[in-house]
């Protein structure tokens, strides 16, 4: 309980303790507000969490590259870094090796969140369902309920906005034995021999193919029994950032191979000179090493033809499976339309919306824009005026695609049957105001590869001074 003998505002309520809501909650405690964070964990179980700790993560490596300088979602984890996220300062304590990405060990990551919300003075932990709006009395409420909202709290949602929430179909992949893989036929290596955040540059396992075995594997991928979708799923959409493997296969042949099962920048130390048509990669998981992720391999295929498959893949022959995929239907809203500059409810603003709910995708993006809605929620409960980030940085780049940046449907489209919908979107360089490749100091203009890599370092370089900027005028008041 929030001690309120001292002079403290109001307190902010967060629905939801995923990596938004337990941002968001941070965001506005380290502020001096007082917050009450609603997680209906385990009261309520979801299809995708397997435990009641908070910021709870489905892969190792939900939280992707850490390249600050040629990386949109590294320039995010920069900027939530130097704007104290409890998020960024988990997983930086509990990383493990996974070449240029930040991968995490995730039960420590979700113990240390939790333990973490649960210390802070101003943070009281309410382990119950919200299943109305509406039961939550004040100003100040912070809807961070996830991909994964309740269909009771999804209705009374859908009835507060006036119309139905967008939704698409998420998959996670399957985790392996380290112990299970045969070592004979994998070997060790990252991807150009790249080492990133505490790697050393053979981070990943690497399960190579030839021809006829990667085209045996894409026909049992196409053949292999699906899940099977609900009348009213039927035609949800995928996000594309998250495929399911086998609807990749579908989408042709050589799609794998161009995608995840991309053999570039791999070599067999046991056969240098021989090119494997395809390679399955796997990465570390948790910090002992002994579980690992298939990448990319989101799927939706059912369990047994999961382990039919997947032991198709020459290494993983008798691999033992601690986790198989499975498949999940998200949840967000028609946010541009929906919320203003600040991610109120222009219907009804004392809500807040933060997090996948809002329509952008990615763990980290979820957790930059929950830090958002707690800073402004926050701003707001001391008699500020919230301020956005600069459009320039990551955060403001993600916000405004989030609020206004996404392109309206136009006359003629929709005169043609064409309508376009609101997509989510994870965090990139496209996302950000254009900028100018520097020139050489000769004054010769760049080209090619080195003038898109000058480019995002300019666009990184850019975001990083207008971060600084925002966060001291934020602090100034």
């Amino acid at each position: 309980m929030i001690d309120r003998s001292t002079s403290l505002p109001a307190p902010l309520h967060v629905v939801g303790g995923g990596l938004a809501g337990s941002e968001a909650a941070w965001a506005a405690a380290d502020r001096g507000v007082p917050v009450v964070l609603h997680e209906m964990r385990p009261t309520r179980t979801t299809e995708a969490h397997a435990t009641d700790r908070l910021a709870e993560l489905v892969c190792s490596n939900s939280l992707r590259s850490d390249d600050a300088e040629t990386n949109a979602v590294g320039v995010l984890h920069a900027e939530l870094r130097a704007c104290g996220s409890i998020v960024m300062s988990a997983a930086d304590a509990h990383q493990v090796p996974a070449g240029g990405a930040l991968a995490v060990d995730r039960e420590g990551f979700a113990a240390a969140v939790t333990a973490a919300l649960e210390a802070h003075p101003l943070i009281e932990i309410r382990r119950e369902e919200i299943v109305d709006l509406a039961s939550i009395e004040g100003d100040g409420v912070i809807v961070a309920s996830g991909p994964l909202t309740s269909p009771t709290l999804a209705a009374a949602i859908a009835a507060l906005t006036g119309e139905k929430e967008l939704a698409f179909f998420d998959a996670i992949a399957p985790i392996v034995h380290f112990e299970s893989v045969d070592m004979g036929k994998a070997w060790m290596q990252s991807r150009y021999d790249k080492a990133g955040p505490g790697g050393t540059g053979a981070d990943y396992l690497n399960c190579p193919m030839t021809r006829d075995e990667y085209e045996a594997f894409v026909d049992a991928l196409i053949a292999g029994d699906k899940v099977s979708f609900k009348d009213w799923e039927a035609t949800t959409p995928y996000f594309d950032g998250c495929l399911p493997v086998e609807v990749m296969a579908e989408r042709g042949r050589e799609t794998l191979r161009h995608g995840p099962m991309k053999p570039v920048g791999l070599t067999d130390p046991r056969n240098p000179m021989v090119k494997p048509h395809a390679i399955v990669q796997l990465r570390q998981d948790n910090a002992f090493g002994t579980l690992w992720n298939m990448v990319g391999f989101q799927t939706k295929l059912k369990h047994g033809d999961q382990l039919r498959v997947f032991r198709m893949i020459p290494g993983l022959e008798k691999a033992e499976f601690a986790r198989l995929g499975g498949l999940h239907r998200n949840t967000y809203l028609n946010s541009p339309k929906l919320l203003d500059a600040t991610l109120r409810l222009k219907s009804e603003p004392r809500l807040r919306f933060a997090g996948q709910i809002t329509g952008c995708e990615g763990y980290v993006e979820s957790a930059a824009v929950g830090h958002l809605a707690g800073r402004f929620a926050a701003a707001e409960r001391l008699g500020r005026t919230p301020l956005p980030p600069p459009a320039t940085t990551a955060m403001g780049a993600l916000l405004g695609h989030i609020t206004g940046g996404h392109l309206a449907e136009t006359a003629e489209e929709a005169a043609a049957g064409r309508p376009r919908a609101f997509q989510p979107m994870n965090v990139n360089f496209g996302l950000f105001p254009p900028i100018e490749a520097p020139k050489t100091k000769d004054g010769r203009r760049l080209r090619g590869t080195e003038k898109t890599l000058e480019k995002k370092r300019a666009l990184a370089a850019r975001a990083r001074a207008d971060l600084a900027a925002w966060n001291e005028a934020e602090a100034r008041g």
